[in-house]
């Protein structure tokens, strides 16, 4: 069996999902022959306040048992609300918002957790509201083909089973169809999280209350856009309680990680990387038409549409460099040009002091989303006055970039929402700031 089709074995059995639950009333438009539902396409107007629901629907989970009071592990709905993009311009921005089954047993009102998703794919059909109720989508009637795996109902269930709220957001332009997916976009990720936890406070018919505490969590792509959101949270979301963020494997570089994905298993990630900052940066086209060739183009446009196990199949182990006229990488042309080296300059995130208390978290031997550009986010976050805890997970080497990066996921979720779980019940973490020097 090839690495590849173990890899993909693996995330399958690991989600532990079907999906044979019929969707709700759908648009026209399909993505890789998967139509997307009508309640993803945006109104043309916005409400004006940041958080504020534009519509919500009961969303039907694909994993649910009957339980006496309510559906185990707990009643889920659809959300679309509003947020701000980089740009500065209102957005809508899809999720799902779960309501427990299981009793909050900390101290306090029950708590909310906003878990940020990492790494689904482009198109529409990968988000992850839709993969929790479709579990795991497989072919299309099209003669298209597309493989969304629903990984993060994993962490979502074990949030869950603690009595912890829990609100996912499918970021902007993942789901919501008025645009392409604005991939580890640092501000649009950031701001998509904290009105994540405004929108589900705002919900009504919930145990939330105004008491009740924040908490963020999310690994990989989510791990940067929590991180974005621990920083961003002062000057654009004061309001929200954030006491707690777990940020795992965060891509806090970009120049590093765009390098390392390249020619990985997960090249497809540098596609969306390319599509995102063109999406939230068009004065970058430009550029980007004098390199690309017309294989480029094509390989583009065919990923935008892809999910990650999509990607995995048709591209992985191969280089950006097959993309350009000129046999440059991706990273070749960011360090030719001035304007893209300063775009991810604008990416950087441990650049501001985080709310709250953060847990950062990175395997040792991650060269997917490589450790090293993590552990340095959470040294400059320590030198800005930071409450850090650093934990480097330590796995064998596994032989797969991306076996390495997701390796730790799985090791460390346990870990991570029970600290997660200890915060939101008022106990306090020492910062591990001074130790920081002394660790891998």
């Amino acid at each position: 069996m090839s690495v590849r089709i173990r890899i993909l074995a693996a995330l399958v059995a690991a989600s532990a999902v079907s999906a044979g639950v019929a969707a709700p009333p759908a648009s026209a438009e399909p993505s890789r022959g998967v139509t997307i539902p009508a309640f993803y396409t945006p109104p043309a107007t916005l409400p004006a306040a940041n958080g504020a629901l534009v519509r919500t629907e009961p969303l039907p989970l694909a994993l649910s048992l009957p339980g006496i009071s309510s559906p185990l592990p707990g009643r889920a709905t659809r959300i679309m609300y509003r947020s701000t993009d980089s740009n500065g311009g209102p957005v809508a921005v899809t999720g799902a918002y779960i309501e427990p089954a299981a009793a909050w047993r900390g101290s306090g009102p029950r708590p909310l957790v906003v878990l940020a998703p990492g790494t689904m794919g482009q198109g529409d059909q990968c988000s992850t509201s839709l993969a929790l109720q479709k579990g795991l989508v497989v072919g299309a009637d099209d003669g298209q083909t597309t493989i969304s795996i629903g990984y993060e109902v994993l962490a979502i269930y074990r949030l869950l089973a603690k009595g912890i709220a829990v609100v996912q957001t499918d970021y902007v332009g993942l789901g919501a169809t008025d645009r392409l997916h604005t991939y580890v976009n640092r501000v649009d990720g950031g701001h998509a999280v904290l009105d994540a936890a405004r929108a589900a406070k705002a919900l009504p018919n919930t145990s939330l209350t105004s008491r009740s505490v924040v908490g963020f969590y999310g690994y990989s792509q989510g791990g940067g856009a929590v991180a974005s959101a621990a920083e961003l949270q002062p000057s654009y979301a004061p309001d929200v309680a954030l006491k707690a963020t777990y940020a795992g494997a965060p891509p806090a570089n970009l120049v590093d990680v765009t390098a390392a994905v390249d020619g990985s298993e997960l090249l497809g990630a540098l596609g969306w990387s390319v599509n995102g900052f063109l999406q939230s940066e068009p004065s970058l086209r430009a550029i980007a038409d004098r390199y690309l060739s017309d294989t480029g183009r094509a390989v583009l446009r065919d990923l935008s549409t892809m999910c990650v196990g999509d990607a995995i199949f048709a591209y992985a182990g191969r280089r950006s460099s097959g993309w350009t006229t000129t046999g440059q990488s991706v990273n070749d042309i960011i360090e030719a040009e001035p304007a893209f080296r300063a775009y991810l300059g604008e990416q950087l995130i441990g650049t501001r002091k985080p709310a709250g208390v953060v847990r950062v978290a990175t395997g040792v031997r991650d060269n997917l989303v490589p450790h090293a550009q993590a552990r340095t986010m959470a040294a400059d976050w320590c030198r800005r006055g930071g409450n850090v805890v650093y934990a480097p997970i330590r796995l064998p080497e596994a032989g797969s970039a991306l076996l390495n990066h997701f390796g730790p996921l799985l090791t460390d979720q346990g870990a991570a929402v029970d600290w997660l779980s200890h915060r939101l019940a008022g106990r306090p973490a020492l910062s591990t700031c001074a130790l920081l020097p002394l660790q891998p």
